[in-house]
């Protein structure tokens, strides 16, 4: 069980950054995927009307592109985040998730915001 506590201990040390590289490591390592498992609805019954697509609510906003100007981008994320210098900069390099559960119009903001510093975001 000692180990188990150093590992802990050493996880609690790691940035966001470094944690996101660990579970995407350990997630190429073991063939598995850290995403919370989805229920999977019932079909409907014969004859009963489909429900009508629901508009999604909620955006994970993902840098693509940092562009020519990666000190804007790292302002940028920044402004959004509260990361440090050093992991905006990791994050900016690695073009990693840059706010998840976003709203649409915290989404377009932000958007916007990379757009102006001539970075590619996309709202997944």
């Amino acid at each position: 069980m000692a180990d188990i506590n150093k590992i802990i201990e050493t996880i609690e040390g790691l940035t966001v950054i470094e944690l996101n590289d660990l579970v995407k490591a350990l997630e190429e390592k073991f063939g598995v995927s850290a995403a919370a498992p989805v229920a999977v609805a019932a079909a409907p019954a014969a004859g009963a009307a489909a429900p009508a697509a629901e508009e999604k609510t909620e955006f994970k906003v993902v840098l693509k592109d940092f562009g020519a100007n990666k000190i804007e981008a790292i302002k940028a994320v920044r402004e959004f985040t509260t990361l440090g210098l050093g992991e905006a900069k990791a994050l900016v390099e690695s073009l990693g998730v840059i706010k998840e559960n976003a709203t649409k119009e915290e989404a377009d903001k932000i958007i916007a915001r990379f757009k102006e510093a001539g970075a590619t975001v996309v709202a997944e």
